[in-house]
């Protein structure tokens, strides 16, 4: 479970409790059923960026007040995170990851040592 989740989890229950709303309501109110906003407070699914828009309009408080307490480097780590899950998502990736496998075992090796020499990572 990723601590930047639990933050946001814990800054939705503590918004929902304060207006008085139950799981149920809120969940109504954002077309969604009451266990995936059980979900969310316990950071068992994350957030998405449309649903924490939609909850920061259906709670009156703006996007950033789920942010608010976070350190820095939490959010510059998860930053990071993002963009290591873009890289992943690319079809560019994919492509690459399959040609690799369908090579054989020696070849492999060997390109993987020409891309960490190229990368200046090469043996030492």
């Amino acid at each position: 479970m990723d601590e930047i989740d639990l933050h946001l989890g814990r800054k939705l229950r503590r918004r929902r409790k304060l207006l008085g709303l139950t799981q149920q309501e809120l969940a109504g109110a954002c077309g969604v059923r009451f266990q995936q906003i059980q979900k969310y407070e316990c950071a068992a699914n994350r957030m998405s960026a449309a649903r924490l828009w939609q909850l920061s309009e259906v709670l009156d408080a703006p996007v950033s007040y789920f942010y608010e307490g976070l350190s820095a480097e939490q959010r510059r780590a998860h930053e990071e995170a993002d963009e290591a899950l873009d890289l992943f998502a690319r079809e560019e990736t994919h492509e690459l990851v399959r040609a690799y496998y369908a090579l054989g075992e020696r070849p492999r090796r060997r390109l993987l040592e020409l891309a960490k020499a190229m990368n200046g990572e090469a043996k030492a």
